[in-house]
């Protein structure tokens, strides 16, 4: 069995994830307790005990997303003693997900990696109130179809997440018509989705501005696992290229179907998501069908796992 560890994006979130770990494992409660000390502020708290609408707003989300993921990694690594790079021949996030898989390959430290995380954030929050813009889900048309529709509307395409959905960027305009367009072309499902900016399109080039400098002077390593990019979809081990994508991804497309189809092509049969939620695992099964996968977030999911590794 061939696998890989992947972490989820924005959206996984829930007021109490991780809170099984924090008090089962040490290795847990540094991870929560570092991110805390980075960005001098009590995170753990918000992501323990909510209230949900600050957990989710998106400079808060995004570092607790990671801090989630990455207590799963290093409770794997030193109560379970598994290693990443014995176990898995890559790793790969959805959007902020890339972010937790360089540090889980030993890019980033989880303290830089949680400032990184809080200035994104709090950057794509600041293009998301200059320029307002939504999103969508189309369910049930094929990426050539949405391509065309995006086409005509004016929007762009977000976040190819599996074989028929996809989501959709742009103005509230252009992404109400496209659903109006999507919708006459025998779309199952065109839904305006509840984010505060549209995201991964040019709309957030003003992000991506400021985020450029920040990215290039942070101290990232080579990591030791392959990274598979959101924007290439392929295997990454340059410090110096890795940054330059993550700079196209904030305006740029997740190509997340393309990500998994190339893991799959290099031998891989099997994704453990690590971290909050399920959503990568679900969208597996639409992307390759004879891939296995599962989520580890909580005692119970890496006590199972660790019996099969």
């Amino acid at each position: 069995m061939t696998k890989a560890l992947v972490f989820p994006g924005q959206g996984s979130q829930t007021v109490g994830m991780g809170k099984d770990l924090y008090d089962a494992y040490a290795a847990a409660r540094d991870v929560f307790q570092e991110v805390d000390e980075a960005l001098s502020q009590s995170l753990s708290k918000i992501i323990f005990e909510g209230p949900m609408e600050t957990l989710t707003q998106t400079q808060n989300a995004q570092p607790a997303l990671m801090a989630m993921s990455m207590a799963v990694v290093r409770v794997m690594q030193k109560e379970l003693g598994i290693s990443l790079q014995g176990t898995f021949q890559f790793v790969a996030g959805h959007s902020l997900g890339e972010y937790s898989a360089l540090c889980a390959a030993g890019a980033l430290s989880v303290a830089d990696t949680a400032k990184l995380l809080r200035r994104r954030g709090e950057a794509m929050a600041r293009a998301g109130e200059k320029n307002p813009g939504a999103m969508a889900a189309i369910i049930g048309l094929s990426m050539d179809d949405v391509r065309q529709v995006v086409t005509e509307a004016g929007c762009f395409v977000a976040n190819d997440n599996s074989i028929g959905q996809v989501v959709i960027s742009g103005t509230q305009e252009t992404v109400e018509k496209a659903c109006t367009i999507a919708s006459a072309r025998g779309a199952k499902r065109a839904l305006v989705l509840p984010v505060s900016g549209a995201f991964h399109s040019p709309l957030m080039q003003e992000a991506a501005d400021e985020m450029k400098a920040v990215l290039m002077a942070a101290p990232m390593q080579n990591p030791v696992i392959p990274v598979v990019s959101n924007i290439s979809a392929t295997a990454q081990t340059d410090a110096a290229q890795i940054k330059e994508l993550l700079y196209e991804q904030i305006t740029g497309s997740v190509r997340w179907t393309q990500s998994v189809q190339y893991m799959h092509g290099q031998g891989v049969d099997t994704l453990v998501e690590a971290g909050a939620g399920k959503v990568l695992t679900g969208l597996t099964k639409r992307i390759v069908s004879d891939m296995g996968a599962v989520s580890v977030n909580s005692v119970l999911t890496l006590e199972e796992f660790s019996k099969t590794v």
